[in-house]
């Protein structure tokens, strides 16, 4: 929890405001709550795009490099709370409700940003401070991925340079993880995307051979 938070000791006293209307104090109870409810945090692994979740949802990743602790105006606060939040919010739209990534991300970077805020923090220096550690396809640091890791983000962007680079450090790995959930999903939406090349190819070729009679 971040050391600045509104209450440490999370004591529930009623509020001097309608529970319904914005306060600091009460989005700061709803992260407490999404932290009891959440399986695990894991800070073991290379996560693209920062932090990511299982597929099963149980599990939200965090990238091993990222410091724990983000320093801002002469206090500390802790960034995996955050995290959480965004990427709780995140994946329950998408199983939930069915949101394609991309707005399922949107509505969860308010939430975090409306977090940060509510403790007193430059969204501006916090994003600065998040963004020097995102990983990106030709990173070397891409090295140790999760089994289980969901990928729906960099699908649904149409990241596959990044998803090549995945497969490539999971085929240098042991065989147990080339087995794994994600070196599956790897080869499916690699080959996928092959398929709809070719019939592209195909396609225009056809379209060529058309125009030519």
């Amino acid at each position: 929890m971040a050391e600045s938070c509104c209450h440490p000791i999370a004591a529930h006293k009623k509020l001097r405001i309608a529970d319904t209307d914005v306060s600091s104090l009460m989005l700061d109870r709803a992260l407490d709550a999404i932290e009891k409810k959440v399986g695990t945090i894991d800070r073991d692994h290379d996560i693209p795009y920062l932090a990511g979740y299982s597929i099963d949802g149980k599990r939200i990743f965090i990238d091993r490099h990222l410091p724990p602790v983000f320093e801002h105006k002469g206090k500390s606060f802790g960034v995996d709370r955050y995290l959480l939040l965004h990427e709780e919010v995140e994946k329950t739209l998408i199983d939930q409700l069915g949101l394609h990534y991309q707005h399922a991300h949107q509505i969860a970077t308010r939430a975090e940003e409306a977090a940060i805020r509510a403790d007193g923090i430059s969204w501006r220096a916090y994003n600065a401070f998040m963004m020097k550690y995102v990983k990106t396809m030709g990173d070397e640091r891409l090295t140790k991925l999760p089994p289980d890791l969901d990928l729906k983000p960099y699908r649904d962007e149409h990241d596959y340079d990044l998803m090549r680079r995945m497969k490539g450090a999971i085929e240098t790995l042991a065989t147990k993880a080339k087995r794994a959930p994600l070196a599956k999903a790897l080869d499916k939406e690699l080959a996928g995307l092959a398929a709809r090349k070719e019939a592209a190819k195909a396609a225009a070729k056809s379209q060529r051979k058309s125009r030519g009679q």
